[in-house]
């Protein structure tokens, strides 16, 4: 009986680990999210604007850049800290990452935080310096 359940244990251990070795090597590539529209929300989660534009943010293991639809508000910041953990790469999961963008002279300290959720990415952006405002894309093409 000991037997059966130590297979049943390495079992388990193994198949935990192949999923893990599957969320790392995701989490180990550059990913690019491009959306058509950048949506602003207030502090309690309610739709405040939507603006029509294409906006690409680019993640590494180093820096995140973020390009909405006008060139002069290119955001870049290094990365402080990243966690990723993806169960499904691409479709169901969670990168959280900590920078300090500059923008224009300004230093913004952020969040953004990438999901998948039913194959549904989203990418959301909540700074210390706007505490009131959060700013979300969705995703129409994820690489």
């Amino acid at each position: 009986m000991k037997t059966n359940h130590l297979k049943k244990t390495v079992l388990a251990f193994a198949l935990l680990l192949a999923g893990s070795t599957i969320s790392f090597a995701q989490c180990d590539k550059p990913v690019m999210l491009i959306a058509s529209a950048t949506n602003y929300y207030n502090a309690k989660g309610e739709l405040q604007r939507s603006k029509d534009e294409e906006t690409i943010i680019t993640l590494t293991k180093t820096q995140i850049i973020i390009a909405p639809g006008d060139e002069d508000h290119k955001m870049t910041g290094d990365i402080k800290t990243y966690t990723c953990n993806w169960s499904t790469p691409y479709k169901e999961g969670k990168t959280v990452v900590t920078t300090v963008f500059t923008d224009g002279g300004k230093s913004l300290n952020a969040t953004v935080t990438i999901e998948g959720k039913a194959g549904k990415i989203t990418a959301t952006m909540e700074t210390a310096e706007m505490p009131d405002m959060k700013i979300q894309v969705v995703a129409d093409k994820f690489e």
